[in-house]
């Protein structure tokens, strides 16, 4: 009798979870359906699942543009990388000595970190020194560098794990045996933390990627625009032509030329798909990285 109640517990234990799971993706699916549905469709009888009139009109539209969406591509796949590599080196490079007890002076550089998240220069100061002081606009430089100055909340979950994960001893083992402090973090500690890692490299990781104000703020050259500054561009141009079809060109520009509700939508499918494509190799070290990290053992 109790072996059934367990089945049957678990049975709808599962069938939660995978309800909850559907319900998750129901927005995406919903994403992915429109960019491929007819913006009359649209028009006419509103977002659906299974549309009456099914359309590449969308992905036309943007294909027309596909060299800058290319270039674009290439961009922000090189920022994302760089930026994700050196930053998640300064994250662990700063949060390591914070979690060593025998370092001077690291409760009041935790609280410098801390004091970070909480206040910062605003956003003329910022513009002031990355333009006329460090002159970087209109490079990659200033694509990358305003993410490299670490989020503090990086920094204090990496010092966290490497508080409670890392045992002390193994440490102190290394520097009896001769071990020097770049040797001991560089062969001990770092493949010891791959979980922290994988998590804080993936949260930087989507924090590139789907960054558009550094570039708005910075960029106005179209070739070194990013992926999400372009399509952001696009779409401006797009309702642009849409709201002035009979100024432009009555004859040529029509509203029925420009899908702009499904381009929204197909935006959104190239601009995630990727990450989505990303994510299933860092999910478990994405989850266990965040447990470790905020428990205390």
């Amino acid at each position: 009798m109790a072996s059934r109640k367990d089945n049957l517990f678990q049975i709808c234990i599962h069938a939660f979870f995978i309800i909850l799971a559907l319900m998750c993706l129901m927005p995406f699916a919903l994403l992915l359906t429109t960019s491929f549905t007819s913006e009359a469709s649209i028009v006419k009888e509103g977002y659906s699942l299974m549309p009456s009139q099914w359309s590449l009109e969308a992905y036309r539209f943007l294909w027309s543009d596909i060299d800058n969406i290319a270039r674009s591509y290439g961009i922000t796949i090189l920022v994302t990388l760089i930026g994700t590599f050196v930053g998640l080196s300064i994250s662990a490079l700063l949060s390591y000595p914070m979690s060593r007890r025998d370092m001077p002076m690291r409760k009041q550089l935790a609280f410098y970190v801390f004091f970070t998240m909480l206040f910062n220069g605003g956003l003329v100061p910022t513009y002031i020194i990355y333009t006329q002081v460090f002159d970087m606009k209109n490079s990659l430089l200033a694509l990358i560098i305003p993410g490299l100055l670490t989020n503090g909340f990086f920094v204090l979950i990496m010092r966290t794990f490497f508080q409670n994960s890392i045992p002390h001893d193994i440490i102190e083992s290394a520097s009896i045996d001769g071990a020097g402090e770049f040797k001991i973090f560089f062969r001990m500690i770092l493949p010891l933390s791959l979980p922290i890692l994988a998590t804080i490299g993936l949260m930087q990781t989507i924090g590139y990627w789907n960054d558009w104000f550094n570039g708005l703020i910075y960029i106005t050259d179209s070739k070194l625009f990013s992926l999400q500054n372009l399509l952001n561009r696009i779409l401006l141009n797009a309702q642009f032509i849409q709201n002035n079809a009979s100024t432009l060109n009555a004859g040529e520009v029509s509203n029925a030329s420009i899908p702009l509700e499904t381009v929204r939508m197909a935006m959104a499918v190239i601009g995630v798909v990727p990450l989505l494509c990303a994510y299933p190799f860092f999910q478990k070290y994405f989850v266990k990285g965040l447990v470790i990290g905020a428990v205390k053992g």
